[in-house]
């Protein structure tokens, strides 16, 4: 089958391409406006964006990283604390709090111009750990999924892909494509 990701990240692209073998995905870039609110709405807004802009069945990925201790923030909101302060500096975020336990959020939507989107939600447990390891994905150096001795930045790609957020969602996608 043959699928449209928009998104501007050649990492995410590659890591899609990696997980749905067996299905043919051309990456593209669309600029859509950075959305607030939770994962899931998020993700079914972008989807019906970008399907309606692309005129074609397309999907869309959002990621979020919630900590426990600040009540899931900065979940969505990732990406923008990140380049605020460096990934280095957010595990700050938590100083002062024990609880360390986060979870990193995909959430995929997926939609058909003129149809309601669908969404394809994958969550890993882990907690939140100074910095260590080099990544192409901006927070895998703080985030040490729950009965891993190493962060996501640490792990082989084949390693990471084999338990990732990412790979739960398209994991969930993927049967939905399949049917």
């Amino acid at each position: 089958m043959k699928l449209i990701f928009v998104t501007g990240n050649r990492n995410k692209l590659r890591e899609a391409r990696q997980i749905l073998k067996g299905h043919d995905i051309s990456g593209m870039k669309v600029e859509l406006p950075e959305l607030q609110g939770k994962p899931i709405d998020i993700a079914k807004r972008k989807a019906a964006m970008a399907a309606e802009i692309v005129g074609e069945t397309c999907f869309v990925e959002d990621t979020a990283l919630s900590f426990d201790a600040l009540s899931g923030m900065p979940g969505p909101y990732i990406k923008d604390f990140e380049q605020a302060i460096g990934v280095e500096k957010l595990p700050r975020l938590l100083d002062g709090f024990s609880d360390k336990k986060a979870s990193a959020i995909v959430t995929i939507g997926y939609c058909e111009p003129g149809k309601a989107p669908k969404v394809f939600q994958g969550v890993v447990r882990g907690k939140i750990v100074e910095a260590r390891g080099i990544s192409n994905f901006g927070w895998d150096p703080i985030f040490q999924p729950a009965g891993k001795r190493k962060t996501f930045a640490e792990m082989p790609a084949e390693e990471k892909n084999r338990i990732s957020h990412r790979k739960k969602a398209f994991e969930k996608f993927n049967s939905f494509l399949e049917r």
